[in-house]
């Protein structure tokens, strides 16, 4: 296992991406941390305000992952993963305390969330049943556990691996894969259901 703090030879230094690089001048210097800062700020942010369904929850707690990872930069361990997996893991269990301390769950809806049409020369009747179907399946997904939501939403909207979800649920690339499958079946069962209820 690499840890950052080691001295490597010359060699293996040529072999360090930018980000490790960047990651290194960190630990001594603020403004290297600072485009790290730059780089991931936007993208945890969006995690935790989806998480919280407040902005200035989200800005608090968007801070705290930063102040802590600036802090425990001098132990961070290179797993092979990107940094931001770090920083996604340090705010997931910064919003699970969050809510503990408040014990009880505001998100944001998914159902506020609007998902644009590209396509250029849509018919109004093809708009409004792409509109319909997208509304439904937000619906279906707004239903599903704060676990599996919180999933689709990694999946989707931040558009993390596997490899990347685990290390911030704390389970192994195994374990997410078995949650994803569950979860798409989950909501191929509800959207069944549905549809046998609308057709009594």
């Amino acid at each position: 296992m690499l840890y950052y703090n080691q001295t490597m030879p010359e060699e293996k230094k040529e072999k360090l991406t930018e980000e490790e690089i960047l990651i290194n001048k960190s630990r001594t210097d603020p403004e290297a941390f600072g485009l790290l800062y730059e780089r991931y700020v936007d993208k945890i942010f969006n995690y935790v305000y989806f998480r919280v369904g407040s902005t200035d929850d989200a800005q608090d707690l968007t801070a705290k992952v930063f102040f802590k990872a600036l802090k425990s930069i001098s132990s961070y361990r290179h797993m092979g993963l990107p940094f931001s997996a770090w920083l996604y893991r340090i705010a997931h269990n910064l919003v699970a305390n969050y809510h503990r301390d408040r014990s009880k769950m505001v998100e944001i809806s998914i159902e506020n969330l609007t998902i644009t049409d590209t396509s250029k020369a849509s018919a109004p009747e093809v708009q409004l049943s792409k509109q319909q179907d997208n509304a439904y399946l937000l619906k279906l997904i707004n239903d599903l556990s704060p676990q599996k939501k919180e999933l689709i939403i990694l999946k989707f909207v931040q558009r993390l691996s596997n490899e990347e979800i685990g290390q911030i649920f704390g389970k192994t690339e195994g374990a997410i894969k078995s949650l994803y499958h569950r979860t798409l079946l989950e909501l191929k069962d509800r959207a069944k259901d549905d549809s046998d209820t609308r057709n009594l």
